[in-house]
């Protein structure tokens, strides 16, 4: 009789699961810290007080329609007290120091912003890890602040979960892309997108470059992990593996081509889940495999409480009845894109670039300290940290950090009318001269004083030929915002109509 093959054990993966997780939280929260009173602050862009104020008295919403502990209050110094917390939480997880009451609280923390951050935080990285991050809270150890504690072994129902997960995140955008483009099918979509992409990385030039045959290689492999691999997450151990390689490593080149923000570093850390302790063992360098073998081999005989066993089975039945409309979504020819079904951001469905553009358009933003506006006045342009402007600054690569204004800026000339109130807001903090929303800027062309009118132009930008010595070739495409001043009665009546005097 054959000797039947050892469970496989999971705690390795939960450490590199959870420490990555902690990674991820600290990106999120370093934005936050650095840019929050920027976007939503007391005199931000888009103030969460205001948005709660107006959520309360039009729709009569409350925290169990809009979870998020800013109902208490929404000021600067909660939005700074809860971002602060929220870093500190997420170094000590990636320093090891992680259990389900902090994971709890980072969770907690990091969707009550994802809830009044508005339209800067609309985004499927944002839903995203607040699903993993509430998967996390039942893979941590109970209290103890260990890895390998032996009386808190990592639940194998939240490992499929997890894997439950990263089917859903690569098939979801498998099938938005089939569906949305017809370019996605003919396999040429590449052959755009490292150029149109929010914010092109110093590699994009040279992957926008590469030959059509490559570009159609590279979408046959998009294929091939989106849409054929997410299966593997479920198949024997062998499948399984080769299905994670795969995702890991479709991953890793998707940080390399571009700035997608952490979405990419977090669904490769999700991928994990597809791996185990064997697996893991195989990475870790010679002189200290011996060791973690003998202490793995020691957590052999580890069980799970009784409660933490029915804490497992009572969340898989929690996420398989919550999974119902995702996967409707996913089947149905109208699939959206990023969305989530319930307040809590639970289980969510997933999708990126349903739709490739074929040209990139920039907004640029100008001012000047001119009196009066003619022919012959001279602009000055506000620079951004990582958005295309100067023609010949080179693309930045600051995955899996974010410039949340830059990433919205991108979307201006794909739908100008939507984002126009929190442009306008923009405009009238830059006429002020608001030093927070000046600190999103790489360059602030009027520091001694601000400007006397603001107007913004749309461009056109191509990648220049590589070695040209410019990054971009740019030219004018019309205007999006003609110059506005603080007297102009017209700009003033738009604010107010918009809510952002």
């Amino acid at each position: 009789m054959l000797p039947l093959r050892p469970a496989p054990s999971f705690w390795l993966v939960r450490a590199a699961l959870l420490r990555s997780l902690g990674l991820v939280y600290v990106v999120a929260f370093a934005v936050l810290v650095r840019q929050g009173p920027a976007l939503i602050g007391e005199h931000g862009l888009l103030p969460a007080n205001r948005f709660l104020d107006f959520i309360a008295s039009s729709r009569g919403a409350g925290f169990w329609q809009l979870p998020t502990v800013f109902w208490l209050s929404a000021g600067d110094a909660w939005l700074t007290w809860g971002g602060w917390i929220g870093l500190v939480g997420a170094l000590s997880v990636v320093a090891g120091f992680s259990n389900a009451p902090l994971l709890f609280l980072l969770w907690g923390l990091h969707l009550s912003f994802v809830h009044v951050g508005q339209i800067f935080y609309g985004y499927g990285w944002d839903m995203l890890l607040c699903e993993a991050g509430f998967l996390a809270v039942f893979l941590a150890p109970a209290l103890r602040p260990a890895e390998l504690d032996a009386r808190s072994p990592p639940s194998t129902v939240v490992i499929v979960l997890f894997r439950w997960l990263a089917f859903r995140i690569m098939f979801g955008a498998g099938l938005i892309k089939l569906r949305g483009d017809s370019c996605w099918v003919d396999l040429t979509c590449l052959a755009y997108h490292y150029e149109t992409q929010p914010n092109p990385g110093p590699l994009s030039p040279w992957f926008h470059a590469a030959p059509l045959w490559f570009h159609r290689l590279g979408t046959a492999f998009n294929h091939l992990v989106e849409v054929v691999a997410p299966f593997g997450v479920f198949g024997p151990r062998p499948v399984r593996l080769l299905a994670g390689v795969l995702i890991v490593v479709f991953q890793t080149i998707l940080i390399l081509s571009g700035n997608l923000s952490f979405l990419n570093w977090l669904t490769l850390f999700i991928a994990l889940a597809c791996f185990d302790d064997a697996a893991f063992v195989r990475l870790v360098p010679r002189q200290f495999r011996v060791a973690v073998q003998a202490r793995l081999a020691s957590l052999t005989e580890a069980k799970p409480s009784r409660a933490r066993l029915a804490t497992s089975v009572a969340l898989a039945i929690l996420v398989g009845a919550l999974s119902l409309d995702p996967i409707v979504n996913l089947l149905s020819p109208r699939q959206a894109m990023n969305a989530s079904f319930e307040p809590f951001n639970l289980v969510n469905t997933y999708g990126a670039f349903g739709s490739v553009s074929r040209e990139r358009y920039e907004v640029i933003i100008e001012g000047t300290g001119a009196e009066t506006i003619d022919e012959k006045t001279g602009w000055k342009e506000y620079e951004l940290p990582c958005k295309p402007g100067p023609v010949e600054r080179r693309p930045c690569w600051i995955t899996p950090f974010h410039y949340r204004l830059d990433w919205q800026l991108w979307f201006v000339p794909l739908a100008p009318d939507y984002q126009r109130r929190w442009f306008l807001s923009l405009t009238n903090h830059l006429l002020r001269g608001d030093s927070e929303v000046l600190a999103s800027f790489a360059v602030n062309p009027f520091p001694e004083r601000p400007p006397r009118f603001v107007r913004a132009s749309f461009y056109r930008y191509r990648f220049a030929p590589l070695r040209s010595g410019q990054t971009w070739q740019r030219e004018p495409a019309g205007t999006y915002l003609a110059p506005v001043s603080l007297a102009d009665p017209e700009f003033r009546g738009a604010l107010r109509s918009y809510g952002v005097d």
